[in-house]
């Protein structure tokens, strides 16, 4: 185990510390419904939202981003190395192309009109949020209208970090300060 601790602190930059305070976090998450060392789907849920909605696309989303083996289960290894683009100090192009993948629904390179929709409708339902459906157009089309500079109905990843870049406050949010 202490391998894997070393190991750890070399690959992805994190003091002892922090491996420690993810460890418990760790702990914590996968011990929420059944305690077996790995964090389910409904346990990632339960640490992101205080309401019981069953299904949320954003959930599933950054599920599959810490499940990166596809095994339905996120270990310890798995969930360090993906909140590692969380940390603040991990570099910034890091944290630029996890939040593209978050959006890239399809995995296809880019973020289409519809994924932009869905991600916002399954944020303002988590929220318990309902706007209407003019209202959401309206920032899908003001949010293309700036981002999809080559007007290709899509955002590539270019464009993507440009517009971060443009609103670094788009990234605050990937920033664990409790990660220092």
């Amino acid at each position: 185990a202490s391998y894997f601790f070393c190991l750890l602190f070399e690959l992805l930059a994190v003091s002892v510390s922090e491996v420690e305070a993810l460890f418990e976090l760790f702990k914590s998450i996968s011990s929420s419904i059944v305690d077996d060392g790995l964090i389910s789907k409904e346990e990632l849920h339960l640490a992101l939202f205080t309401n019981g909605k069953k299904e949320n696309l954003f959930v599933n989303r950054i599920f599959n981003l810490f499940d990166v083996k596809r095994e339905g289960l996120v270990n310890f290894g798995d969930f360090v190395r993906t909140l590692s683009v969380f940390h603040p100090n991990a570099p910034e192009q890091d944290k630029i192309d996890f939040s593209f993948r978050l959006y890239d629904l399809g995995a296809t390179g880019f973020i289409e009109r519809q994924e932009v929709k869905k991600m916002l409708i399954a944020l303002l339902d988590e929220a318990e949020m309902k706007l209407s459906d003019e209202t959401i157009e309206t920032i899908l089309d003001k949010t293309f209208l700036e981002v999809d500079v080559n007007k290709d109905g899509k955002i590539d990843k270019c464009e993507w970090q440009n517009f971060v870049s443009q609103y670094p406050s788009l990234l605050r949010i990937m920033n664990l300060p409790y990660l220092r």
